[in-house]
């Protein structure tokens, strides 16, 4: 019996029910569940609920036809991969930063500009959901605490809550692969609180003198004063070197509690956009592979990532019952985001825009990848043997 035709016996009933002795009531409803194949207690309730309506079930609206042509999801795709995957807040705040590239790439009419310029952050995740993966890997860091200076260095305890740019947090990605045996590569990333705007180096080795060296190599290409440095408590940081380095320039030296890496949260962000997702978990140990990479981190990826694509900053968190709610800033460029502060170097800054205004980000992307593909090629493999290579 289907549903319409067990809906309309009990429109037949029903008033007749509701107005039977008892006697007559238990032989229509006898009658009911044999009928509709009902269990007991749910046919008394629908007998005694309301009156069942009359009115026929609302048709199914036809679906719309979706709004979105495949070749402006195809350019969407484009600017999506280009820009290295951005989720879909940061790709939406970068495509009127991008349009005028995306015009001489790609013949959109001015419909499709709007369309492109207009579309939700929803709307994004829904059209390129079928392009995404989603990769989860974790690899801990082979940082050793320092033992000395501690009570030289003084603990962050509260949070950041900067409004001038320049207190930056930093740290150490290794480059080991499977064996932490030898002397290897580490990526050296430095990240201000305030834009966003984020530096690296390659270094061979975790010495302090080649940390050192690398800290003063960035801290001369920020476009603004560095004021605060914050670290974990690796003996590569924890030194004099780096002590005596930081008081001659004047700049604030903190360090985080030990193990805990959420006080870094910050730069251990960056450690993986800027860092893991480009060059993985291989080991890179040779001076070539040092050469190329710091060609990479010093030209192509720095004026990608901090002028070409923005990042969002955390305003505050809000508690809402037993959940907690976080508040974000409009996406912006770390370049833009100095413009907008009035703070930095003036002239660097607009070196820095000038040099934006005339690059075209889809060919810088290129250039990333290409570097990435022969800084790849120069990743030492170690070969997996078998077990019967083994007992050979």
């Amino acid at each position: 019996m289907s549903r319409r035709s067990r809906r309309d016996y009990l429109q037949s009933i029903y008033s007749r029910y509701r107005q039977a002795s008892p006697r007559d009531k238990g032989r229509i409803l006898d009658e009911f569940c044999k009928v509709c194949g009902y269990n007991r207690k749910y046919a008394i309730r629908l007998l005694n609920g309301p009156p069942p309506s009359k009115k026929p079930r609302p048709r199914r609206p036809v679906p719309r036809a979706p709004r979105y042509s495949p070749g402006l999801v195809r350019v969407l795709r484009a600017v999506w991969e280009a820009a290295n995957y951005p989720w879909s807040e940061r790709l939406k705040a970068l495509l009127p930063l991008w349009l005028p590239w995306i015009r001489r790439r790609y013949s959109l009419s001015r419909a499709q500009e709007k369309q492109l310029l207009s579309i939700s952050a929803r709307q994004i995740d829904r059209r390129l959901q079928d392009y995404k993966t989603h990769l989860k890997r974790r690899l801990y860091g082979r940082t050793k605490p320092g033992t000395l200076l501690k009570h030289q260095v003084p603990i962050k305890t509260d949070h950041w809550d900067v409004t001038t740019a320049g207190f930056a947090e930093v740290d150490l990605v290794s480059h080991s692969g499977e064996s932490a045996e030898g002397e290897f590569l580490h990526s050296l990333t430095l990240t201000d609180i305030h834009s966003t705007w984020t530096e690296t180096r390659a270094v061979l080795g975790k010495g302090e003198t080649g940390v050192v060296a690398a800290i003063e190599e960035m801290r001369q290409g920020l476009p603004f004063r560095l004021l605060g440095l914050d670290s974990d408590n690796g003996s590569e940081f924890l030194n004099h070197h780096l002590v005596r380095y930081t008081k001659e320039h004047n700049v604030q030296f903190t360090r985080s509690r030990p193990y805990k890496k959420d006080d870094n949260a910050h730069v251990e962000q960056k450690n993986w956009t800027h860092v893991r997702r480009l060059l993985g978990w291989e080991r890179y140990d040779t001076s070539e592979a040092h050469a190329a990479i710091n060609e990479l981190y010093r030209n192509e990826l720095r004026l990608l990532m901090n002028a070409f694509l923005p990042s969002v900053k955390l305003l505050k968190k809000e508690r809402v019952g037993s959940k907690l709610r976080r508040h974000y800033g409009p996406p912006q460029t770390p370049l833009d985001r100095l413009l907008a502060s009035g703070q930095g170097e003036r002239s660097k800054l607009l070196e820095l825009k000038r040099q934006r205004a005339m690059t075209d980000p889809f060919e810088l992307s290129r250039r990333v990848n290409e570097k990435l593909e022969a800084i790849w090629a120069l990743a030492h493999r170690r070969q997996q043997l078998g077990p019967k290579h083994k007992a050979a």
